[in-house]
């Protein structure tokens, strides 16, 4: 399936990296051998400039110079392993509580534990990705500087946010003592200085502010490519975690940058959530800066190949998610699968209103208490007492039979004979469809209900799965110990397969809207200038489209802070953000929010404060006499 307007054309270039230093430019002068590739030769139009930048935003996406692999951008570390997207993933996700990773590979069962060391080949991994690049984009900003065609000066400032992106990520993973090359420092050998925390983030804020103006308004670039909302939401990301990096607090400028998208009204939100992860993802609403993926055009081990087979194992059909194998690789930590799902959720009735009740052989497993025992099940309510009830009810898994009944001694109770919507009084068993969170309707007038699945977010797999991860140190790498995700997949929102079965056509969402929301609401709880009202709207219009429904809106007393962490859970889980949040937050590494197998143990422990930054890679440390090591390594 070859989306035309989807990518940059992506194109096969002798990459001009520090090599292409020569001096042929002292002699200005064109070498005479048609084999020799120079930046004299690469960069000579416009079009040619477009060209290396395609290479620049492909390089979050592909390994090398051929696909799947073969010619791979870095060494010491397996290709497929070393994909930007995938490299970010297992960075964000695998040490906290949203994922765990059955494979053995070496390095990569300690990000299970945080126990990682300065020497782990998946550390080294996205620190040369991040720093390959940084030194693409220098390349590319130092041969158009000089040019003052206003297409390549608009090309330039793509390349400017690109190598913010990568500092930013360079910053926020390994902190300040990194180091620091900008297009100013000359090309070849020699050992580059580190930069403090704050000179990096003051870096990073003056190119954003500096391109912002020079980036196409909001939506207004060609698909996969930066525009001005994508410079505000990384700002906006930078000064929500200011007092991480420096100490200092920029909750004020967040709130201004994610107001900026927001008001601007360009991205919305994606009416179906499952629609931001399927194979036709670049026509959903809300996605800001996607790294575009092709099964064709793009293939790779890395990116979001990795991210949807890797989930897929057990009982779970690979054909439901278009793809020819599931790898048995990822599944969530019990805590997580905590906040996805609703058990025991019970209807509030303040006024006591009447109530009938939804007893089934699903509520022991759901969390409510005994079996077909209506006071121990889930009241639906009649809010102006005219037989009308309605309520949530929350079924683990599909297939279960359940009744309605009047009171708690069944003296009156109703059922579904002929399957039609329709309720007799003692009739057969309903059975419930789908898992879940559930809004039922039932209207006693005129013998009708509806049971409506709400909760779109949670996707959770758990046939054959068990919750628990109960011996961490031989349950982790036993896929059928924790639930998994089926959250990715390479289906098209019409239901079609993706043009390929291994490599998948699904974009990731590096930023979304819905991402921008949550920021506004927690910068604003955390005494930034934004409207607390405007904050609690934003949150509930996620929830909306989350529940289809305002049944789940929450009150202005429940916008806490705490809230908003699990929201980001629940709206953001397997995007590559939880490592930072939880960071941001302080419970990364502290014992006031564990979960199974932090600090390798089964119910979670503390772990070393140093974790929360990851270590500058040994063989960098050692080759670079400027650079000093993380503290705690």
């Amino acid at each position: 399936m070859f989306k035309p307007n989807k990518i940059l054309a992506i194109v096969l270039i002798a990459l001009m990296t520090v090599a292409i230093t020569s001096c042929v430019d002292d002699l200005n002068t064109s070498p005479l051998d048609d084999d020799v590739v120079t930046s004299e030769s690469v960069y000579e139009s416009p079009s040619d400039y477009k060209k290396v930048l395609a290479k620049l935003y492909a390089g979050f996406a592909t390994t090398g110079q051929q696909g799947p692999a073969g010619n791979a951008d870095i060494q010491g570390i397996d290709e497929g392993f070393s994909s930007y997207v995938r490299q970010l993933w297992v960075h964000q996700e695998i040490p906290t509580d949203e994922a765990v990773v059955a494979w053995q590979d070496p390095g990569l069962p300690s990000f299970n534990f945080q126990e990682w060391t300065a020497s782990n080949d998946f550390v080294m991994g996205l620190y040369s990705r991040i720093y390959y690049e940084i030194s693409l984009a220098n390349e590319f900003i130092r041969n158009a500087k000089g040019n003052e065609n206003t297409e390549v000066q608009g090309y330039m400032a793509e390349a400017r946010f690109i190598r913010a992106l990568s500092y930013w990520h360079a910053l926020d993973f390994y902190g300040g003592g990194v180091p620091f090359v900008t297009e100013e420092d000359g090309v070849g050998a020699y050992l580059p200085e580190p930069s403090s925390a704050e000179e990096l983030f003051n870096f990073i804020e003056s190119e954003l502010k500096a391109i912002e103006s020079e980036l196409p308004a909001p939506k207004q670039n060609e698909y996969a490519r930066a525009d001005q909302a994508a410079v505000w939401t990384l700002l906006t990301k930078l000064y929500l975690n200011a007092e991480v990096y420096t100490g200092e607090a920029h909750y004020n400028e967040a709130v201004t940058y994610a107001d900026k998208i927001i008001n601007d009204g360009s991205y919305t939100l994606e009416n179906n959530y499952g629609d931001l992860f399927k194979a036709d993802n670049h026509t959903a609403n809300g996605i800001i800066f996607p790294i575009a993926f092709d099964g064709v055009n793009i293939k790779t081990y890395g990116g979001t190949t990795f991210i949807t087979h890797a989930a897929v194992g057990g009982n779970m059909n690979p054909a439901e998610f278009g793809i020819d194998g599931g790898w048995s690789g990822h599944r969530v930590t019990p805590e997580f699968a905590n906040k996805l799902e609703k058990t025991g959720l019970k209807t509030n009735n303040p006024d006591n209103d009447n109530e009938i009740f939804v007893p089934g052989g699903y509520q022991s497993s759901s969390g409510y208490g005994s079996d077909w025992t209506p006071e121990d099940s889930s009241p639906l309510v009649s809010d102006s007492n005219n037989d009308i009830y309605t309520g949530l009810v929350y079924f683990k898994s599909a297939g279960n039979e359940f009744k309605f009944a009047s009171d708690n001694s069944w003296s009156q109770n109703w059922g579904d004979n002929e399957g039609d919507g329709t309720l007799e009084a003692n009739g057969g068993n309903i059975t419930n469809t789908s898992s879940g969170l559930h809004h039922i309707t039932v209207n006693l007038n005129d013998m009708t209900y509806q049971v409506e699945h709400i909760d779109n977010r949670n996707t959770l797999f758990t046939d054959g799965q068990d919750k628990e991860i109960t011996n961490v140190k031989t349950d982790i790498s036993d896929f059928s110990k924790g639930y998994t995700i089926t959250k990715w997949k390479n289906i098209t929102s019409t239901g079609q397969a993706g043009s390929d079965e291994e490599f998948v056509d699904i974009d990731y969402p590096m930023f979304r809207l819905a991402d921008v929301y949550l920021m506004y609401a927690e910068a604003t709880l955390r005494g930034g200038s934004g409207s607390v009202s405007k904050a609690l709207n934003l949150v509930n219009d996620i929830r909306e489209r989350a529940f289809e429904n305002s049944s789940m809106n929450i009150s202005s007393s429940e916008l806490t802070l705490d809230f908003i962490l699990d929201e980001r859970a629940r709206e953001l889980y397997w995007e590559g953000h939880r490592r930072t949040d939880l960071v941001r937050y302080d419970l990364f590494t502290t014992g006031d929010y564990v979960w199974a197998g932090k600090g390798k143990d089964a119910n979670g422990t503390a772990t070393n404060d140093n974790f929360r930054l990851f270590p500058i890679p040994a063989s960098d440390v050692n080759s670079n006499t400027n650079l000093t090591q993380n503290p705690g390594y």
